[in-house]
């Protein structure tokens, strides 16, 4: 489990656990997600929220994890813009300790 700061004060926080990483890793949920200016803006949010909606909706099985994601992160009262980019700082430096999967290359 893992925590982020959700508001520049320091005030509020939120939990994140593996599976929500798991779930934004699985989808790509912030692959083009932010603009050229590497600014997170309450739009990105909304388009997060968008994408997500989307994906949902698209799907024909079970879907429980994106739920959770939206549950217990998306749409929590404390996620802002700012814990949005505190999120997606988690995730890179997460998503940098994952092991690489080497593929067999065929002979």
């Amino acid at each position: 489990m893992y925590t982020i700061q959700a508001n520049a004060s320091g005030t509020r926080s939120m939990e994140i656990s593996e599976e929500n990483l798991l779930t934004i890793h699985k989808y790509m949920l912030f692959q083009h997600l932010i603009s050229c200016t590497g600014v997170v803006e309450e739009q990105d949010l909304d388009k997060l929220k968008m994408n997500v909606r989307s994906l949902i909706a698209a799907q024909e099985t079970d879907c429980k994890d994106l739920l959770d994601l939206c549950i217990d992160v998306i749409y929590h009262n404390n996620m802002k813009a700012f814990g949005l980019q505190q999120l997606i700082n988690l995730f890179k430096e997460w998503e940098a300790k994952l092991p690489v999967e080497i593929e067999a290359i065929p002979e």
